[in-house]
């Protein structure tokens, strides 16, 4: 089909929906084919490809499944209050209050106002890191030769830019982030172990506690030992499920914890909203 004129080049666009692609969004979310809840539930659907982001804002009580499809993801996340971004994931305060570097099922995403963003809800892969951090445009083009973000190799910090300014955010409002699927370990001299993927089709759900917006950045793991830039699709699935409430066991089950999911439904009560 020919592109030469203005008309040629619209029927080519036009001739190309309903096409997909192996990494794209599906819209409406609800034509994602098997989907883990009713299909009327699904609001997110999407295969971020390595080297890629993506953003989305999700309602309080959404649920966020996260997978590695072929085992060598690596998904950076950030998350900030929807209507509030001063309020964001604070990653020590995340590890310290739980008394635990270590992500997996049961633990919640804190903020620096000692209230839940999210909490994991579900993890079959156990490789995660709340310690190194994303990839800077420096490091990668130390590495391979380039990080900025249309290069075969963008960092995770230049990729959080483009996503925070779809959100209204600047460079300034990026915290450090945590990483899902690639683990790293601390040894005993305080050097870090980086353990790798738990393999294809490990997944993360997470369960939003507020209403939040958040960033993904699909990059390999700054401390990857590879000397090739190795990432592979990140499947994104959200829908509409409930927040965690008082009774449940993951309210109850530190705490630390649920003094901060106390203080997450105060403040949200004072608000209207729950």
């Amino acid at each position: 089909m020919a592109t030469a004129t203005t008309y040629g080049a619209r029927d080519h666009a036009r001739a190309q929906e309903g096409a997909r692609a192996e990494a794209m969004p599906v819209v409406p979310a609800t034509d994602w084919p098997d989907p883990p809840c009713e299909a009327g539930h699904l609001v997110w659907a999407e295969t971020v490809a390595g080297g890629n982001y993506t953003h989305r804002v999700l309602a309080r009580g959404t649920e966020l499944r996260l997978t590695d499809l072929r085992g060598d993801a690596c998904a950076h996340l950030l998350l900030f209050a929807a209507d509030r971004p001063w309020e964001r994931l604070n990653v020590a305060d995340t590890v310290k209050v739980q008394w635990n570097a270590y992500l997996g099922e049961d633990r919640l995403l804190l903020s620096d106002q000692g209230r839940v963003l999210a909490s994991v809800v579900a993890d079959t892969s156990g490789r995660h890191d709340a310690l190194c951090g994303t990839s800077t445009l420096v490091r990668n083009t130390g590495r391979y030769g380039d990080g900025t973000p249309q290069s075969p190799s963008p960092a995770g910090r230049e990729l959080f830019k483009l996503a925070a300014a779809k959100n209204g955010l600047e460079p300034r409002d990026l915290p450090p982030s945590l990483s899902f699927f690639q683990g790293v370990e601390v040894r005993e001299d305080g050097t870090l172990d980086f353990t790798g993927s738990a393999g294809p089709g490990a997944s993360v759900t997470l369960r939003a506690e507020q209403d939040v917006t958040v960033l993904i950045a699909n990059v390999p793991h700054p401390v990857d030992p590879r000397a090739e830039y190795v990432s592979t699709p990140l499947e994104v699935l959200a829908w509409r499920a409930g927040a965690t409430a008082p009774g449940d066991p993951l309210w109850e089950a530190t705490p630390e914890g649920r003094r901060a999911f106390l203080n997450t439904a105060g403040f949200l009560a004072a608000r209207g909203l729950a």
